[in-house]
């Protein structure tokens, strides 16, 4: 019993990340039905988790729950991803200023080394490597920055941008290397504004490229209307096993 309160939480974290992925990439669309026994199979665990994933989702916003239908993915549209990336580019903008000024050459090191592991990561199309070296590339960023509350403020944001599938994404994965290469340029040359400028742009590029797959998605099922909650992957990775 212990086992398990300590186990749950983490499957129902990452239920959520999943979910909120599929419909932050298109792949359930507004107005979908979520049905918890669908994405249980999909995910290969109990439907108990996705049920708390569900209810988290519906205070994020992601989801609403509608009387005798039960959870439908809430109205989203291309422009509404932009607006969160550009609040996410502000946000990141100020973290990459700050943490150019405090960025040692050991830090600078680490960051090369991170941008490198990406690079080899794209050429190979190890699309799991690469969103992996992505993630800790800004997080390193992040954290050099020093700023625990913009931190803070980040990670809740941050919890509309989807990292998985990401880089199966259109132009995403060359979009990062040439972005990053740009941004850790700035850093190395101590010049905070121009590293701000290339955060903004950076994630603002990035959130251009998942609006515009978000909304080419919306349109092909709503014209074809035969995506379905049941089209769920039937294995989803990532996740464990209960």
């Amino acid at each position: 019993m212990i086992e398990r309160k300590r186990v749950r939480p983490q499957l129902s974290d990452e239920a959520s990340a999943y979910i909120r992925a599929l419909i932050m990439s298109g792949s359930l669309r507004p107005g979908a039905q979520v049905r918890p026994e669908v994405l249980g199979e999909a995910l290969q665990i109990s439907t108990t988790p996705v049920r708390e994933a569900l209810q988290s989702l519906r205070v994020e916003g992601f989801l609403e729950l509608v009387p005798r239908k039960g959870f439908q993915v809430a109205p989203l549209t291309g422009q509404d991803i932009r607006d969160i990336f550009r609040v996410q580019a502000l946000i990141g903008g100020e973290l990459a200023a700050r943490a150019t000024l405090k960025a040692t050459e050991s830090d600078l090191a680490e960051l090369e080394a991170l941008h490198h592991e990406l690079i080899a990561a794209a050429a190979r199309h190890d699309e799991v490597l690469l969103e992996e070296k992505n993630h800790a590339f800004h997080r390193e960023i992040n954290l050099l920055a020093d700023s625990r509350k913009i931190i803070w403020v980040m990670g809740l944001v941050s919890r509309y941008v989807p990292r998985r599938f990401y880089s199966t994404i259109q132009g995403w994965p060359q979009a990062t290397v040439d972005d990053h290469s740009k941004l850790l340029e700035a850093i190395r040359s101590k010049d905070a504004d121009t590293a701000r400028q290339e955060m903004e742009e950076h994630i603002m590029h990035s959130g251009e490229l998942l609006a515009a797959h978000f909304d080419e998605r919306v349109a092909s099922s709503e014209k074809s209307a035969e995506t379905t909650p049941d089209e769920t992957p039937k294995k989803a990775p990532g996740l464990a096993r209960v």
